[in-house]
């Protein structure tokens, strides 16, 4: 939902895309990296909101342009200005994307399936594997695994054992190549016309190299299983299952970066929240 735009934000947009009708802008609701502001029909704006994220912010302008030039048959956000500093903030102008995202449990297993299938088959360009991380498993202690298996004896006690079980699960699976994964699928990411066709796909802040299955968990996170079910091959499903299982996949982009977790107590909240959720949505892994 389109917010109001604080006035120094709204400055900054209007000093990025001069002669553009700031008066129909809108603040998107984002979290606490950056402000991004809607300029319908026109572009829209990323603000820095702090100084991490104003150094990162070239980085993701990259992955902008890596994941633009391969030729997905869908739109991508391409650069219009160069990032620009504003006093300790930084801000680009990117292309703007026509249609809407879907509400939560709502999606077509066609358009899902060519989603998935049109990232799965992108050829990874030198470009890309230049600008998008590869989390691996093990590395020196910063692999995801290794961090998360730090972390489950700090989750309540009675959580301990079904997690590991499912995370011993999820490292059964055998590797697969790397593959471009948007990382942040669903909602307001991906954007339909109103007759359903998919138009575009914003936001690649957490792309990585790596299993096709974590998006299309990640689509049966915001759309639905029996979406996934209906879009995948059943080999995709399962591995879908394993990754979403142990944490929810939408925590995994903490312990891909190959960083030590910054707020651990934080991760811990949010993983124990969504592991106390009620179940009733939550697939099982079917034994083989």
């Amino acid at each position: 939902m389109a917010q109001p735009v604080p006035a120094d934000v709204l400055e900054i947009a209007e000093a990025l895309v001069p002669g553009s009708a700031v008066d129909s802008a809108r603040l998107a609701t984002q979290g606490n990296m950056h402000h991004v502001v809607l300029l319908p029909g026109v572009a829209a704006v990323r603000i820095s909101k702090r100084p991490d994220s104003a150094a990162e912010l070239p980085r993701r302008v990259e992955i902008l342009r890596a994941v633009a030039a391969a030729g997905l048959p869908f739109a991508v956000p391409e650069q219009l200005t160069p990032v620009t500093t504003f006093g300790d903030r930084a801000a680009v102008a990117v292309s703007w994307i026509d249609g809407e995202g879907l509400p939560e449990g709502v999606g077509d297993p066609a358009a899902f399936g060519s989603l998935l299938t049109a990232l799965r088959e992108v050829e990874i360009s030198p470009e890309l594997e230049a600008v998008l991380h590869r989390p691996r498993r093990y590395a020196n202690g910063l692999g995801w695994a290794e961090i998360l298996r730090e972390v489950i004896p700090q989750l309540p006690e009675g959580w301990q054992p079904c997690v590991q079980q499912r995370l011993d699960a999820l490292l059964a699976l055998k590797e697969v190549p790397a593959r471009l994964v948007h990382g942040d699928l669903g909602g307001s990411n991906v954007h339909f016309d109103t007759s359903g066709k998919l138009t575009g796909v914003l936001d690649w802040d957490l792309a990585i190299l790596g299993d096709p299955a974590i998006d299309a968990a990640l689509v049966a996170s915001w759309h639905g299983w029996d979406v996934l079910r209906a879009a995948a091959d059943e080999e995709t499903f399962r591995r879908a299952q394993a990754w979403n299982d142990p944490i929810g996949v939408e925590h995994l982009h903490a312990v891909f970066t190959g960083k030590p977790l910054s707020r651990v107590d934080g991760f811990v909240r949010a993983v124990v929240a969504w592991l106390e959720r009620p179940a009733s949505g939550l697939p099982e892994i079917p034994d083989s």
